[in-house]
């Protein structure tokens, strides 16, 4: 029986259906010269992982290459890839040092994890992967082409602190808050409950110092692997916007704002056109 997972917005989600997405929208997106397709995991007994013995990574990598990566949104969540490198094609002979990895399954793990909605990811060491493969709330397929396992790959859900923090989370109604600070309702003394706009202003103005990467984004495109190894100085690379386009302003990351680019003496700059709302932001 799977298990419903809630977003941010409360909003419950089949498991089952996250698992099997995410798994059908990576293996459409590995760059890999032959089909693959994902199929749950079963160990040589035809038990799956939470109905057997956990899976031991040992067992599972044989020969291939291991990513681990974490993602942050309305649904968080864990995911790995093992991969034989017989199936990347051209990818298997890129020189790790002007290309990891990385970078070849980037798009893969942003695909499996786009299902999951908006949110930022991020890799880790591999020495995350043997606890997210024993973690009973993993969900584990193997990566198969022609009846042939070439790998796996794990993804597990995590709630969010939103939610962990409505559930479990809650101040108590008198006494201590969390962090230590008293609270006086009995006695009249104005709280920040009573006043939360205050509460909220106090809170952010901490992060007032905080540094935070702004990017100006004029366009982008795909490439091949092939296409980046014969890459030379001289080589021109189209674009996917227009000339006079606006430009992308993002803030880690994330679309905030458009605007023109100019130069400030003898330095690139933007002048803002446009701020845009979470909505377009997502868009």
């Amino acid at each position: 029986m799977s298990s419903p997972q809630k977003t941010e917005s409360g909003h419950a989600v089949d498991t089952e259906i996250l698992h099997a997405s995410a798994a059908e929208a990576l293996c459409a997106a590995l760059p890999v010269s032959v089909a693959v397709t994902a199929r749950p995991w079963q160990d040589e007994t035809g038990a799956a992982p939470g109905d057997s013995a956990t899976p031991d990574l040992a067992a599972l990598a044989g020969a291939g290459d291991l990513v681990v990566a974490a993602f942050v949104g309305g649904i968080s969540a864990d995911v790995a890839v093992h991969v034989d490198p017989a199936i990347l094609g051209d990818a298997a002979d890129l020189d790790p040092k002007l290309v990891s990895l990385d970078d070849v399954l980037r798009p893969a793990f942003e695909a499996a994890t786009g299902v999951l909605g908006t949110g930022v990811l991020s890799t880790v060491p591999s020495s995350a992967a043997p606890a997210l493969l024993q973690d009973s709330d993993t969900a584990l397929f193997q990566l198969v082409t022609d009846d042939r396992a070439v790998g796996w790959f794990a993804l597990r859900l995590r709630e969010p602190a939103s939610a962990a923090t409505a559930s479990g989370g809650r101040a108590p109604s008198g006494g201590r808050a969390p962090g230590g600070s008293q609270t006086h309702a009995a006695q009249g003394t104005t709280t920040t409950a009573q006043h939360p706009d205050q509460g909220v202003t106090s809170r952010l103005s901490r992060l007032n110092n905080v540094q935070m990467a702004l990017t100006v984004e004029i366009g982008r495109t795909r490439v091949s692997v092939r296409d980046v190894l014969a890459m030379e100085p001289g080589a021109v690379i189209e674009l996917d916007r227009n000339a006079g386009a606006p430009a992308d302003v993002r803030l880690n990351g994330r679309l905030i704002a458009q605007g023109e680019v100019v130069v400030m003496d003898q330095d690139y700059g933007v002048r803002i056109t446009k701020i845009l709302d979470s909505a377009e932001g997502l868009a």
